[in-house]
């Protein structure tokens, strides 16, 4: 596959009759499920921050939503998890309901930090949150995966027995930073399971990965230097992502030893809610929106003989009114109180 830099990728082979036999029709159309809960959720919330509801950043999946999906379904929920600002998606799916991440939005005291993160820091159990600062989650991840190993090698000290990697998102702009080049080093060093994931929708804010990335496609790229293995995923389809990390993960499970993934995807709005996106053509976005990760997902199901147009429609609206009523109980929920501003301060 070729974008317009005229990069070639070489993609993990995979076929998608394969994992719809292995994971079967229940598990597939809660994949989908997920899938418009999240773009039914960025939606709404982005429409809620039009009108003045929500403060500070928004960034928005739309357009990536099979990449964490899969993720999430083919390594489980039980690893550490951490990403960047665009975090609306894997807090959703490690167990963060709508009700409290539209009430984090919202700043209101129902909300998952409280009312005091906002859009970019949502945590869960398994979620060691989102981060503002390009690159900021590489460092984290890392030593999440040295905790791993740590642990494992003084079993009674191990709290989270079914917890074998640590997960990091990333996005093609974090690639130029200090901080995932000493990370990757680290880890290839000591042998840490980590596994890097470099969401690559092609546009680091408003600058072109060919002109901000020296040498592509950056995982191959990239992980040679530090003698770490290479895949490349296809992020508009569930399916061979969803292939590509079973793979990985179980491959890790054996050697222990950090990967590195470029998964090729493109977001369908610009950087952050604030961006009008207009160095990308209207042609340029058709093109990529006609690989909407959610329509291949649902004509593979519809092939399958797993779902009707009618039962997606029903489906989608069924994922709408969850978002809906989420607003409802955010714009209901009370505001912080001020007295409470000083709790959890832990340094002056």
């Amino acid at each position: 596959m070729k974008r317009k830099n005229s990069v070639q990728y070489h993609f993990f082979h995979s076929d998608a009759s394969k994992v719809v036999a292995a994971l079967g029709k229940e598990t597939l159309l809660e994949q989908l499920k997920r899938m418009l809960l999240i773009r039914n959720f960025e939606i709404r919330a982005e429409a809620a921050y039009l009108q003045g509801k929500v403060g500070g950043f928004f960034h928005a999946y739309i357009g990536q939503e099979a990449v964490q999906t899969a993720a999430v379904c083919s390594i489980g929920t039980d690893q550490w998890w951490t990403t960047t600002y665009r975090c609306h998606a894997l807090a959703l799916l490690l167990g963060a309901t709508p009700n409290e991440l539209l009430a984090e939005l919202f700043g209101r005291a129902t909300g998952n930090a409280q009312g005091r993160g906002g859009s970019m820091h949502f945590f869960t159990e398994r979620l060691l949150g989102g981060f503002g600062i390009v690159g900021g989650q590489l460092p984290i991840a890392t030593g999440a995966a040295f905790t791993i190993k740590y642990q494992k090698s003084v079993p009674e000290l191990n709290q989270c027995k079914n917890c074998d990697v640590s997960v990091c998102f990333l996005g093609d702009g974090a690639v130029a930073q200090g901080s995932f080049h000493e990370s990757l080093n680290l880890a290839a060093l000591w042998n840490l399971p980590c596994i890097y994931v470099i969401e690559n929708n092609e546009w680091g804010m408003g600058t072109h990965v060919d002109r901000a990335i020296s040498v592509q496609p950056i995982a191959e790229s990239k992980a040679a230097g530090y003698g770490m293995k290479a895949y490349t995923f296809d992020g508009m389809d569930f399916f061979n992502c969803y292939a590509g990390f079973k793979h990985v993960f179980e491959e890790m499970k054996k050697d222990s030893r950090p990967v590195l993934i470029e998964v090729v995807t493109e977001r369908f709005r610009g950087h952050s809610i604030s961006d009008p996106a207009l160095y990308r053509s209207k042609e340029d976005l058709e093109t990529c929106m006609a690989r909407d990760p959610l329509i291949i997902m649902f004509k593979t199901l519809e092939n399958a003989g797993f779902l009707t147009e009618e039962q997606y429609h029903a489906m989608d609206k069924e994922q709408k009114e969850i978002v809906l009523a989420a607003l409802k109980f955010a714009d209901e929920s009370p505001w912080p109180d001020p007295i409470t501003l000083e709790e959890d301060v832990f340094a002056p």
